[in-house]
């Protein structure tokens, strides 16, 4: 993709504010779709991709445009609380997982053909605003652009409105680590152990295992608050040691991963007006009861590209979302806020009661009203109809 110097205004059909999942994915719908083949696109990102900086992990029931930069991918998911312990062997799913800087580096070999297409510029967009036939964007270093259509994936500004939203995080800190003996089972990643202390919060062990030695292993939370790194990773090493029987000579860090993925009801619009399209975060993609994200973006990219092919706009409705899913979202974030340790409890009925399938299918807002009132009565309705009347009443419950 070419970096050249450029005038002071250059125009464009469109641009890409934000060079990470988000942006990136939307390019690459784009280069599948031959109609849109004589769109000059511009991508502004300000720092060079070239760190493995996150993970992003998913499940799928069909194929993807990045299954083959996939580091691993598995058929089985466990499920672990106090009382409660299940391997789920799965049907119609896999789950997935792939790295940032795989990710980035694949993205951008596919652009870098097309020079004629792709823009990329170094630099900070810091001011972008709708005219009257389409976007202007000003950056950090005094240059000006314009486009027809702008996708902007910035992390939002948000104004935090207590009484009447909910703000959480799912924060965590993962250790990729290799041992001196086979411990981790490579044919089954563990999605939840809930076994240990909740301390008034939802926290679980998540593991992604490569192979028999080497594994990623993340304390996560949902909380408000991240706790300092050294309680991560008292955690870890608890979890390594005493539930997989790990002395310190038998295992090593050697990678670590850091995170906060924001988990809010907060109003995240899908537009900024008559030609800006918010993107990722910005646009909501962050599931607010889950934190994950990836597929959700890929869903919107592909909606994007379509209805650029077909009718040379966005979509009126860019995301698609339902509003059934996001009530069960902000009544999940409403328990969490109130009284966290609940989760352990919501999510043990939740795989006990349900297939596993159905419980995805879900997650991914895909099933039928039937399903919704299958997974809700599959679950106590006392905490959820104390949220309801908060819902109804649009008050955000507070910490007990």
């Amino acid at each position: 993709m070419n970096s050249p110097a450029l005038p002071p205004t250059s125009a464009y059909d469109y641009l890409l504010v934000g060079g990470g999942a988000a942006g990136l994915s939307l390019a690459y719908h784009l280069t599948h779709e031959p109609r849109l083949a004589d769109k000059r696109v511009l991508l502004i990102e300000p720092a060079a991709k070239d760190q493995n900086d996150r993970t992003w992990s998913f499940w799928a029931d069909e194929p993807g445009l990045f299954d083959e930069i996939a580091t691993h991918e598995w058929r089985a998911i466990a499920f672990r609380s106090p009382g409660f312990e299940r391997t789920f062997t799965l049907e119609k799913y896999t789950y997935r997982t792939l790295r940032g800087l795989d990710f980035y580096q694949f993205v951008h070999r596919a652009l870098g053909v097309r020079p004629a297409q792709f823009t990329l510029v170094r630099d900070e967009v810091v001011d972008l605003v709708n005219t009257a036939t389409g976007v202007e964007a000003r950056t950090a270093t005094g240059q000006v652009f314009t486009a027809r259509y702008a996708f902007d994936s910035r992390p939002p500004a948000i104004e935090p409105q207590s009484a009447m939203h909910r703000y959480l995080l799912q924060h965590f800190v993962g250790w990729e680590v290799e041992t001196t003996c086979d411990v981790f089972n490579p044919q089954v990643m563990e999605f939840m152990d809930f076994r240990g202390a909740q301390h008034h919060e939802a926290r679980f062990i998540y593991v992604l295992p490569y192979s028999p030695r080497r594994a990623l292993v993340e304390y996560t939370l949902f909380s408000a608050t991240p706790l300092a790194k050294a309680t991560y990773e008292f955690h870890i090493t608890e979890y390594l040691q005493h539930t997989l029987g790990l002395s310190a000579s038998q295992y090593q860090v050697v990678a670590e991963e850091v995170g906060a993925i924001p988990m809010t009801d907060h109003p995240l619009p899908a537009r900024a007006g008559a030609h800006i399209i918010n993107l990722g975060t910005r646009a909501g993609r962050a599931k607010p009861s889950t934190g994950y994200a990836f597929q959700r973006i890929q869903a919107q990219s592909a909606r994007l590209v379509k209805a650029l092919a077909t009718t040379g706009q966005p979509p009126t409705d860019p995301t698609g979302d339902k509003w059934q899913f996001h009530l069960f979202d902000t009544l999940l974030l409403d328990i969490m806020q109130r009284r966290g340790e609940q989760t352990r409890d919501i999510f043990t009925q939740l795989f006990q009661r349900n297939p596993v399938e159905r419980i995805f299918q879900f997650l991914d807002e895909k099933t039928t009203w039937a399903d919704n009132l299958r997974i809700m009565n599959s679950v106590s309705a006392g905490p959820f109809l104390r949220s309801i009347g908060q819902v109804l009443r649009k008050r955000a419950s507070q910490r007990e």
